[in-house]
């Protein structure tokens, strides 16, 4: 009856006030979540995506959804083998928010009758971070691959040609085989599921043997995509307790892997509450913000920059670098002082540099003084160092 009551589909948990928002920031929570309660701290009950001391604080112009299915056991693993759920809701997340995108940019108006579909189109491309915590991230993962093939819909193919980048909250990615998935999924299932169940109910391990397929299908799928976009991977370091002993849900390979010009960094904390963030102190906090308010500048500035007869998506990694070479004075200034109106601004600390700046685009370490950015190449100790300075 508790699955009934959760909230189902996309939930706006913060507009500006004023203007139309310049991104959107969609979160996507795992197995057995909650569009709300993924997001929330027990003790506190502030939501950090909507909660005026957090995300909203920083990033004053992006719309924050939360997405919410069905993520019970049943509903996402091999109990019906004979479909692949995953791939349902991943497409069924792809048509919510690319028809909410079109409906949101026209909620000012009184009626969309007389609205044609290239009007409508023309409106939809904001660009899009998602925040994907533990199997939604494979459901994110799926969606993309699902609407980069379907380059003949314009309004489906959005979703992947809009989307800047995402931060990935314990989200299994890979293992060495389809056994450590299978052990990954197991531990996720004793989180979600009755102890009864498991010890009862042969069928489960059937199921996961199944879906730990599925799940590296998924992988391997999206990894082609992978160029394409600003990725952040966080890992779990503490251990959550499985009734009868401590583990990681999601061991830090799996959750953090080294794919090039991506971005990896650990918080202190367990699988579930790496994301429920109590305080602007809580472990992680300012380097997730940090990293969404420097994707959010990115994605901004490329907007502007984007050209809309090129092949790749307009807010692409890839194309951010081309423009950024192809001038001699972009944002030179960006972060040096707090009065600067970007997001990244708003996170300046004189003791902590490091945070906000250099920013680390294609392997490469750029610093911004007062003349063109200078890159050089960058070590694992700079992300270490980096990451270090935020905690």
């Amino acid at each position: 009856m508790e699955a009934l009551q959760k909230p189902c589909g996309l939930v706006e948990l913060y507009r500006p006030a004023n203007g139309t928002p310049d991104i959107d920031i969609i979160a996507v929570h795992g197995l057995n979540g909650d569009a709300r309660r993924t997001w929330t701290n027990p003790e506190t009950r502030a939501c950090w995506l909507s909660h005026g001391d957090f995300l909203p604080l920083h990033i004053k112009s992006a719309r924050v959804l939360s997405w919410g299915y069905n993520s019970s056991f049943s509903s996402i693993s091999g109990a019906l083998p004979s479909n692949n759920l995953i791939h349902h809701h991943a497409q069924t997340l792809v048509a919510q928010l690319a028809a909410d995108r079109i409906v949101s940019k026209h909620e000012s108006t009184n009626s969309l009758i007389h609205i044609n579909q290239m009007q409508l189109e023309s409106q939809n491309d904001s660009p899009i971070i998602f925040l994907c915590h533990s199997l939604g991230g494979l459901v994110v993962k799926r969606a993309l691959s699902y609407s980069k093939s379907r380059e003949d819909n314009e309004t489906t193919y959005s979703i992947f040609k809009n989307t800047f980048g995402m931060l990935f909250f314990g989200t299994p990615h890979r293992g060495s085989s389809h056994a450590d998935l299978l052990l990954t999924l197991q531990k996720l299932a004793t989180l979600a599921l009755p102890r009864s169940f498991i010890q009862n109910e042969q069928v489960l391990v059937n199921a996961l043997k199944y879906e730990s397929e599925t799940l590296q299908n998924i992988t391997d799928f999206f990894d082609p995509l992978i160029k394409y976009f600003h990725i952040h991977f966080f890992w779990e370091e503490e251990k959550t307790d499985l009734r009868y002993k401590k583990e990681y849900i999601v061991t830090k390979d799996s959750a953090a892997p080294e794919y090039d010009n991506t971005e990896r960094s650990g918080i202190a904390a367990t699988h579930s509450n790496m994301v429920k963030f109590g305080t602007t102190s809580s472990p992680g906090f300012r380097i997730v913000m940090a990293t969404l308010c420097r994707y959010y500048d990115l994605a901004v500035a490329n907007r502007r920059r984007a050209s809309s007869t090129s092949s790749l998506p307009p807010y692409s990694r890839e194309q951010y670098t081309m423009a950024t070479t192809s001038t001699s004075n972009v944002d030179t200034q960006r972060v040096d002082t707090p009065q600067h109106h970007s997001a990244a601004a708003s996170l300046y600390m004189p003791a902590l540099p490091a945070a906000i700046e250099p920013l680390v685009i294609d392997g490469c370490k750029y610093t911004f003084g007062r003349g063109a950015p200078t890159p050089r190449a960058t070590t694992q100790g700079d992300h270490q160092a980096a990451h270090n300075s935020l905690r």
